[in-house]
């Protein structure tokens, strides 16, 4: 395979070439550049790896205790969600459904008051649309009977109410006033006693905070229905969520809202796609100043060269040749950097957990506390998508470094480069 004689040349210019300081020294700072795109690289896919990491790592608690897809009827409550599961369920994607009813309550215990979201469930069914009866640390969720008047709390809520299993709180919920009872805004505290029969740890501190369950006939009586909110809903594929939503919205019969999981987290997810978007451009000046190092190699190449940059033009070659003489080399350099680079990413991110162990067992340290992050090993979601962004950006911007040093070596005059030769 013949190659132009540009690649030729600009290959050879990467080595070192005659045994001179200067080559030597041109040579050291070639291999400086590449090391540092390298690292830039390396860092950038192993941090983007960690994200995502955590990401998907706090995507599957949220999603233990919430459905993939909520269906409410807009008159507020379900009566025939039998009907509509059935209907549902005729979609390929749904795996499982099952009613719930949501209220907001205020919890009581002693002088600790705490608010909640109190889900009612059917304990049999909600397998089929959460993992929380996997999630629970003490006692069931087949405690929860109709009109037995028992609860499961989140962790952190039974912690801030100082309860555990055996011990009773007061629900209290508003209730709408009779007339001349008066009220705030016409509603009156309706209080309820309840019996906590088990604690849930979904690992995510809104829900473990925040959420208690409860029966569902239970959720109906202190909403004051007779009727389910509506139907929650679990998918084969949950990155489908959307899509579905809109093709139940099409195809069951009724005045229906969906509402899948990422809207209801939208916020979260906004967030964290700023924060990598952030991150990646932070993370990619690094690696832009590795690449525009090979700006001062360059310059320096350029000026090492300038007779042998002058034969060559009184043989004829054109200055675009010799811009892609020393494109060529420079380009080079940061391919062979951005590969070192994405080969060393790509092998810490796929064993970032074991690195992290060895870290932490030589140096007497711990990254993350249990007790505070919920998980005691470091997450890591290598995406190949990211991996060939980073490596285009940083084979890109080595380019674009080219391109002043290559142009000046364009302009060499060779009367002016041979005249002291």
């Amino acid at each position: 395979m013949n190659l132009p004689y540009e690649w030729v040349i600009g290959l050879r210019y990467t080595r070192a070439g005659k045994r001179s300081s200067r080559n030597s020294f041109i040579s050291f700072i070639s291999l400086i550049s590449v090391a540092g795109i390298a690292l830039g690289v390396a860092a950038l896919i192993v941090v983007l790896s960690v994200m995502n990491g955590f990401e998907k790592e706090v995507t599957a608690r949220m999603l233990s205790v919430l459905a993939h897809i909520e269906v409410f009827d807009a008159r507020g409550s379900m009566p025939d969600w039998q009907a509509a599961a059935r209907e549902a369920a005729r979609n390929p994607q749904v795996r499982g459904a099952a009613p719930f009813a949501e209220t907001e309550a205020m919890l009581v215990r002693d002088d600790t008051m705490k608010p909640a979201l109190i889900r009612g469930v059917l304990p049999a069914m909600e397998p089929h649309v959460s993992d929380v009866a996997r999630r629970m640390r003490e006692g069931t969720l087949a405690t929860l009977r109709a009109g037995s008047s028992n609860i499961v709390l989140g962790s952190a809520l039974a912690r801030a109410l100082g309860v555990g299993v055996g011990d009773r709180i007061t629900v209290l919920t508003a209730a709408p006033a009779a007339p001349g009872q008066g009220g705030v805004a016409g509603m009156l505290p309706r209080p309820r006693a309840f019996t906590v029969t088990g604690i849930f740890e979904a690992g995510h501190y809104q829900f473990d905070s925040t959420l208690g369950f409860v029966h569902l006939d239970d959720a109906e009586r202190l909403q004051g229905t007779t009727a389910p909110s509506g139907l929650r809903l679990r998918l084969a594929d949950m990155d489908t969520a959307p899509r579905v939503a809109l093709e139940l919205k099409r195809s069951m019969t009724g005045d229906l809202v969906m509402r899948d999981w990422s809207r209801v987290n939208a916020t979260w997810f906004a967030a964290v796609q700023s924060q990598k978007g952030m991150m990646f451009i932070i993370l990619a000046m690094i690696v832009a100043v590795a690449a525009f190092n090979l700006v001062s190699t360059l310059v320096m190449t350029v000026r090492d060269k300038q007779a042998e940059v002058a034969i060559l033009r009184t043989l004829g070659a054109s200055p675009g040749a010799v811009m892609r003489i020393f494109m060529v080399q420079g380009t080079l350099v940061g391919l062979l950097g951005t590969l070192i680079g994405v080969g060393l990413g790509v092998a810490v991110a796929l064993n970032v957990d074991v690195i992290v162990r060895f870290i932490e067992h030589a140096f007497g340290v711990h990254f993350l506390d249990k007790n505070i992050y919920f998980i005691s090993e470091m997450p890591s979601d290598l995406l190949w998508s990211d991996v060939a962004r980073v490596g285009g950006v940083a084979v890109l911007l080595a380019f674009i470094a080219t391109l002043y040093p290559s142009w000046s070596a364009a302009r060499v005059k060779p009367a002016e480069a041979l005249r002291y030769e």
